[in-house]
């Protein structure tokens, strides 16, 4: 579904990508890890178009869509969620998914009250379900826990119907009840989504992803299932120096 092709970034004489190459097949879950600064999320802001490249291809079935906009890729079926939680504090947690799924089926009217779109409220309400949100739909989302907010972040991607979901840094700051919770989430989404999780917590990712890659100074270290990855010297030097 997803083919990097000698993916490279640099921001003057800092190479945060140099010449990644990789793949993430059809309902896969793959890890990208690797120490503070080894070029995860630059990774992920490139698939998404938040980066322009300096050089290589972001393949997505097929197409090449490296210098689209973001929301041209988003369209084309990538969504993410962020490292610091991005949502809207001031809508309920209903109208943060509403928003969301009013991209992929609706233009916008002057004319017509969001209420009247009933298919948007149903969709809403099936993610925040999914998500298990739905008790909440009405309280704002300032007023949800940590681990809620980064869940109704998944929510809100859910939404736009993507086939890949790319997920940085889920768990961060979670309580380990609500880390355990995400996971949960993640499990069940992946039944039905290629994902690709940047995750900190070592073992989160080995428990989510069926395969890892692991990226040092911008360039991959190793790649493989995750018990090889954890037996890997190369990897366990890396995470031991760090």
């Amino acid at each position: 579904m997803l083919e990097l092709d000698n993916l490279a970034k640099h921001f003057g004489g800092v190479r945060a990508v140099d010449g990644v190459s990789l793949n993430v097949g059809a309902g896969e879950v793959l890890g990208l890890i690797g120490p503070n600064g080894s070029g995860k999320s630059t990774m992920v802001n490139l698939i998404c178009g938040l980066f322009p490249l300096t050089a290589g291809r972001v393949i997505f079935n097929g197409e090449d869509i490296a210098g689209l906009l973001p929301n041209r890729i988003s369209q084309k079926g990538i969504a993410r969620s962020y490292q610091i939680t991005n949502i809207l504090p001031n809508a309920t947690t209903l109208e943060n998914v509403r928003v969301a799924a009013q991209s992929r089926r609706h233009g916008w009217s002057m004319f017509r009250h969001h209420r009247d779109y009933h298919d948007l409220i149903d969709k809403a309400e099936a993610v925040l379900q999914a998500v298990g949100l739905l008790d909440k739909a009405d309280e704002l989302a300032a007023n949800l826990s940590h681990g809620q907010q980064r869940n109704l972040e998944i929510g809100i991607a859910l939404a736009t119907e993507p086939q890949l979901l790319c997920l940085d840094e889920p768990t961060a700051g979670m309580s380990a009840a609500e880390t355990h919770d995400t996971m949960q989430l993640v499990r069940r989404i992946a039944k039905d989504l290629t994902i690709l999780i940047v995750e900190h917590d070592m073992h989160v990712v080995m428990e989510l992803a069926q395969r890892i890659t692991v990226l040092h100074y911008g360039e991959v270290l190793a790649e493989g299932p995750p018990a090889e990855i954890q037996q890997n010297p190369r990897v366990q030097e890396v995470y031991l120096k760090t």
